[in-house]
C-alpha cells in the first residue's frame, strides 16, 4: 500500500505568518484580521480533532464572510471526515482562486489536493495536482516522491522513476526514495538496477526492513533463490510476526513474486491534520 503524505497544517500556518510585514493590519490571504486569524487556528484545530463538529463551523463562518480560511477549513475537515474527493476539489478550488499570489502557499494547497485525491484513490487526479504543485515548487523533493507514488499507483513506472531520480537529485542517498525507486525499477523489469538501489540502501542503512524486502524481491527476479530467503529471513527476525513486512516476507519465502507488489509504504511520519 502507499503512503499518504500531505502538508502540515503548521507549514501553511507559518506561510501565512510570513505574508504581511511586520504590523501590518494585513494578516494574510486566511486570517485578513486578527479575529478572523484566531478562528482560523481555532477552526483548523478542531478539523484535526473533530472534523464532523469542525465542518459545520467552518460553513456558518464562511457564510459570515471567512473567506478563504474558512473554506480551507472546510477542506481540511471534509479530508478528516474521509471525504478526500470534495476535500481535494475544495483545495483546488482555493489555490486557483488565490490567483498568481504565494506561489509557495499554492504550492502546498496543490499538494494537499494531490493527497487527498491519492487518499480518495484517485491517482490520475493525484499527479495531475502534483504537477501543478511542481511547477510551482520544483526544488521540494517530497512532492517528486508524492507524485512519483501516484505514478506507480498508476503502475506508469518509468515515470515514477523519473520522479524519484528527481527527488534523490534534491536528497541524495536518501534509503526511502531508493527503497521506492528499486520497487519500481522492478515493476518496470530491471531488476539489475532495483538491485543495485536496494543495495545502496542498505549500505546505508543495513537493517533496514523496507531495502532488505526489495533485495529480497529483486534477487526472486533474477532467480537468486537463496540470496533472497537470506533477505525474506532477516526481515522475519526484525519484524513482529504479525506485521506488513513479515507478511512479505514470508510470501517471499514461498516464491510469490507477485507479493512485491509496487513501492512498499514509506515510513514518513504523519504530522498534524493536513499531514506532510
Amino acid at each position: 500500500m502507499l503512503f499518504v503524505r500531505l502538508s502540515p497544517i503548521s507549514s501553511v500556518i507559518a506561510l501565512l505568518a510570513t505574508a504581511a510585514p511586520a504590523g501590518a493590519q494585513d494578516l494574510g490571504i486566511f486570517g485578513s484580521t486578527p479575529d478572523n486569524l484566531h478562528r482560523y487556528r481555532d477552526c483548523m484545530s478542531l478539523a484535526r480533532q473533530e472534523p464532523l463538529r469542525a465542518l459545520p463551523m467552518a460553513e456558518t463562518w464562511k457564510g459570515q464572510g471567512g473567506g478563504l480560511g474558512a473554506r480551507h477549513c472546510m477542506a481540511i475537515a471534509m479530508f478528516e471526515a474521509g471525504r478526500h474527493a470534495q476535500a481535494a476539489t475544495q483545495l483546488e478550488s482555493i489555490a486557483r482562486d488565490m490567483g498568481q499570489e504565494r506561489p509557495g502557499l499554492r504550492a502546498e494547497l496543490w499538494a494537499q489536493a494531490g493527497q487527498a485525491w491519492s487518499a480518495g484513490g484517485q491517482a490520475d487526479k493525484a499527479a495531475a495536482a502534483q504537477s501543478r504543485a511542481l511547477d510551482l515548487k520544483a526544488n521540494d523533493p517530497d512532492l517528486w516522491v508524492d507524485r512519483g507514488l501516484s505514478y506507480a499507483t498508476l503502475r506508469e513506472w518509468p515515470r515514477a522513476v523519473s520522479d524519484f531520480d528527481r527527488a534523490l537529485a534534491l536528497r541524495p542517498n536518501n534509503v526511502e526514495i531508493l527503497v521506492l525507486r528499486s520497487a519500481s525499477w522492478r515493476n518496470a523489469g530491471k531488476s539489475d538496477r532495483a538491485l543495485a538501489d536496494a543495495q545502496l540502501a542498505l549500505k546505508i542503512a543495513p537493517d533496514n526492513t523496507a531495502a532488505l524486502l526489495e533485495r529480497g524481491f529483486s534477487y526472486l527476479a533474477r532467480g537468486e533463490k537463496s540470496r533472497a530467503q537470506a533477505d525474506f529471513n532477516k526481515v522475519l527476525s526484525l519484524v513482529p510476526a504479525d506485521s506488513e513486512a513479515a507478511s512479505r516476507a514470508g510470501a517471499g519465502l514461498r516464491g510469490d513474486t507477485a507479493s512485491g507488489g509496487a513501492p512498499p509504504a514509506a515510513s514518513r511520519p504523519a504530522a498534524n491534520g493536513v499531514k506532510r
